[in-house]
């Protein structure tokens, strides 16, 4: 955990006193009712909000700082619901839909809260995620949890909260899904960078999830260069097939400065070469990632590229030579696609490499489709040639059907534009649809009557 500024502390200290020199607290402190609660809740909330923003954007490895210096009394627990929230939704789940380890900091906000004097207002607001937490923790973690409570009253509450219906596993897995999109819109991840082997190896995969986090997000990552420098530098983690994926993460998406890119370097290299069946784990992981990802960008590519050491012969470079030709020349280029076809025919159907290589080819293909409108359709009528070059090269039935997704997505993008069954448009899409798609394999003749049929209006 990284210390908090100087800076932030002063400006949560001025709200602090702000909040207690408040006719707001004032009022509440004689009434003592939700009400005037709720009018100390509208006024100053949202002023820590915007520092906990802030800090999240900037310096979010002094997240945890920043959450327990919240932890005081004379804040009067604002902003505590929402840090609960956050508690629960760091730790990560097993595919039991369970924390893969006990969540100590969700653990201690909760402590804070309960014994809080503005507990009674608080509870109001945190039922749910205290049901979620408890619902993904352990029966013992939730007993000690609750056992440790003194005060009969809030005993009672948190034993309330241990739902009997998140004992099923598909329940408590949509109750997640759906208490996760409460929260879609804030930035609240962070992450820790241990010194240890074993302290690293609990915590890389949060990392993992940190970094893509920031990275998609494109959040300026300036301040989050020295830990991950620090972390790079660490010579112990270099036996670690956790580092080697973080290294892909950082070649794909960070601009690093000299020292961090020399580092990189370094760890890629001699993690690839030491690590059993290297060239097999980095093609598996950028697969998976691809998957999660919705496809790897080529300015993603090339970064990556870089940092890739060709003296090592293996198949990260083998396939990084073909990825080089891809996108100097452009994927619908003819020397690509023979690059593309020697390459595919070296190795078998269904390896890491060739579902490598589809799934770089599919990514691009989907950034055309995905930035063109329907007046350009003569522009998707010339992409379908590079379709048809690449399914015969690929032979393969899903690169075949996420085609014709976008195909069919495109084609219905279409014929809402073009309303008028009789314009040129239209009967140009309609004849193209006609000739292709049966032959690609994308729809039967009686589909694509239905697909281009008038439907008509219920009867009211």
């Amino acid at each position: 955990m990284i210390e908090l500024d100087k800076k932030y502390m002063t400006v949560l200290d001025n709200i602090k006193s702000n909040i207690q020199l408040s006719e707001e607290l004032k009022s509440y402190l004689e009434e003592e009712e939700t009400e005037e609660y709720k009018a100390l809740v509208s006024t100053f909330e949202n002023s820590i909000h915007e520092v906990y923003d802030q800090v999240a954007a900037v310096n979010p490895l002094q997240l945890i700082a920043l959450e327990r210096y919240l932890l005081d009394e004379q804040f009067e627990g604002l902003y505590l619901p929402k840090i609960l929230g956050y508690s629960v939704l760091r730790g990560r789940v097993n595919n039991s839909v369970k924390y893969y380890r006990p969540q100590e900091h969700f653990a201690e906000v909760l402590e804070f809260i309960i014994n809080s004097s503005n507990f009674e207002q608080i509870k109001q607001r945190v039922g749910q995620s205290i049901q979620i937490g408890f619902a993904l923790s352990s029966d013992i973690w939730i007993t000690n949890t609750i056992d440790r409570v003194v005060n009969k009253r809030v005993k009672a509450f948190l034993a309330s909260q241990k739902m009997h219906k998140y004992l099923d596993e598909k329940i408590r897995n949509s109750a997640l899904v759906k208490y996760r999109k409460q929260f879609q819109s804030l930035n609240f991840e962070t992450a820790v960078f241990p010194d240890t082997l074993s302290e690293f190896t609990l915590e890389a995969e949060s990392i993992k999830d940190f970094l893509i986090y920031r990275a998609k997000g494109n959040y300026d990552n300036k301040n989050v260069l020295p830990a991950i420098n620090q972390l790079l530098g660490n010579k112990s983690l270099r036996s670690s097939i956790d580092l080697y994926e973080i290294c892909i993460i950082l070649a794909l998406y960070y601009n690093l400065d000299d020292e961090g890119t020399k580092l990189l370097k370094e760890d890629s290299t001699i993690i690839r070469q030491n690590l059993d069946q290297s060239g097999n784990h980095f093609m598996s992981f950028l697969n998976h990632h691809s998957d999660s990802v919705n496809g790897i960008s080529q300015e993603a590519e090339r970064n990556m590229a870089h940092y890739i050491d060709r003296s090592v012969s293996d198949i990260v470079t083998n396939y990084f030579s073909v990825l080089d030709k891809i996108n100097t020349v452009g994927y619908i280029h003819e020397d690509a696609i023979a690059a593309v076809r020697e390459y595919y025919y070296k190795n078998e159907g269904l390896s890491v490499e060739n579902e490598a290589i589809r799934r770089s080819i599919f990514a691009k293909l989907r950034s055309f489709m995905s930035n063109i409108s329907p007046e350009e359709y003569n522009e998707y009528f010339e992409i379908n040639k590079t379709f048809v070059v690449y399914m015969d090269i690929f032979s393969n039935q899903k690169f075949n059907q996420e085609l014709k997704g976008l195909s069919l997505k495109f084609i219905r993008k279409c014929l809402k534009h073009f309303i008028d069954k009789r314009s040129k448009e239209y009967q140009e899409i309609k004849k193209f649809v006609r000739s292709s798609f049966v032959e690609y394999g994308f729809m039967t003749e009686k589909e694509i009557v239905e697909l281009f049929k008038t439907k008509r209006k219920p009867k009211s």
